[in-house]
């Protein structure tokens, strides 16, 4: 460490870059096998590095974690694959962290951050979406375990987890935000059935889940019994962020392919199209840099309702420019690559077509939070808006309407 560092404790820039010199070293990254290497990152304290020690971090600034990722990019090192791993490390890691016992955190955050375990998570119901405290699958004590029955709808990646993050009523006489626990479900349970769902662009990235007398051990659940609603919102609110918060360059996201046609296809330009293009690039500049704001917020401390609003951002621009996009290319834009089903491990905006991209922002307004929601999550928790009236908030569960 330096000198200053040393006096507090504290982990500086330096002493990480020293760290991560050494790792390179002791795991020369063209003779390492790709997952020994991030084991060992992990175990280096170097993959969050603003977790405590042991947990894959150093208890260092979250800032510091840019120091890290660019000694090992320089270096050719591989990463975690975060594209398909997304779920856990943007929601299931930090809910762990949180609420989950010191043996929970030991057993799931070093294989979720390495990537030998996908998550998914099942929170939402056929009858339980945007008013997701309405959800219906009972979870019901028996011994040291719980039995579930119930069924999830839009999981992502079902099909690839091994473990999931569920939210279950456990007190139907209770007021629907305080009758909820939180658990960690086993994906491969002879009780968890995983059926796909076709979407728009003909794959199956989503799924719907059904859960038949399923048995999670206590030692599963995340928080108190009733508290899931609390627990929940630490999800809820990394998911947004980890949504509309993205870390992206300057022409990155939905607005780099359409500026590429632009400069390239000078045969397919008009005035109009140019002004609207000038328009959504300056937006999308504007939330990239706020999306940098964010970040850089997150290092104070937990994320917040911001998050919703950055969330806001990436889903009405994703569908503004993509419908650009389709407009500049004419009769190509109505060209579409390939209707076969597949059951897809990550969602590629970029690499694909013009028309894949267009259908697929069409979720982008409906996953992680509708629109609609998060303009009620802003308006009251940033703006400070009356509450819209709610006649259910101290209503039984089991007396609502349905």
């Amino acid at each position: 460490m330096t000198d200053a560092a040393s006096r507090s404790g504290a982990i500086d820039a330096a002493e990480l870059r020293r760290r991560t010199q050494e790792l390179l070293a002791a795991h020369p990254v063209a003779d390492t096998d790709r997952v020994d290497f991030l084991k060992a990152r992990f175990d280096a304290g170097l993959a969050w590095v603003h977790y405590p020690q042991g947990l894959g971090g150093l208890g260092a600034p979250r800032s510091l974690q840019a120091v890290v990722d660019a000694e090992l990019e320089a270096a050719g090192a591989p990463d975690n694959d975060p594209r398909r791993i997304g779920i856990g490390l943007g929601m299931a890691a930090p809910t762990i962290l949180g609420f989950g016992t010191e043996e929970q955190k030991s057993r799931f955050l070093r294989p979720l951050w390495v990537g030998e375990e996908v998550w998914c998570q099942l929170f939402s119901e056929p009858g339980a979406g945007s008013d997701l405290a309405a959800l219906g699958t009972r979870a019901v004590r028996d011994g040291d375990d719980w039995v579930v029955n119930g069924q999830k709808v839009w999981t992502s990646s079902a099909h690839l987890a091994r473990w999931a993050i569920l939210i279950a009523r456990t007190d139907p006489e209770a007021p629907k935000h305080r009758g909820i626990t939180y658990f960690i479900c086993d994906m491969t349970d002879p009780g968890v059935e995983v059926r796909p769902l076709r979407q728009i662009t003909g794959e199956a990235e989503f799924n719907e889940v059904f859960l038949t007398d399923v048995r999670i051990p206590d030692a599963h659940r995340l928080g108190e019994v009733g508290d899931g609603w609390r627990v929940a919102q630490t999800t809820l609110m990394n998911e947004r962020v980890s949504i509309g918060g993205m870390r992206i360059p300057r022409e990155g996201g939905m607005i780099g392919p359409v500026s590429k046609t632009w400069r390239e296809r000078p045969d397919l330009r008009t005035h109009d199209l140019h002004q609207r293009l000038l328009t959504l690039w300056a937006e999308a500049e504007v939330a990239r840099l706020t999306g940098e704001r964010l970040r850089q917020q997150l290092v104070a401390g937990q994320p917040g309702p911001e998050g919703s609003g950055m969330k806001l951002a990436f889903a009405r621009l994703n569908q503004e420019i993509s419908g650009l996009e389709v407009e500049l290319l004419g009769e190509e834009g109505l060209l579409y690559e390939d209707w076969t089903m597949r059951r897809p491990e990550l969602v590629d905006f970029t690499g694909r077509d013009a028309g894949y991209r267009y259908l697929r922002s069409k979720g982008n307004s409906i996953e992680g939070g509708t629109s609609e929601v998060l303009l009620n999550i802003v308006a009251e928790r940033v703006l400070g808006l009356p509450s819209e009236p709610r006649t259910d908030k101290d209503v039984a569960w089991k007396d609502l309407a349905r």
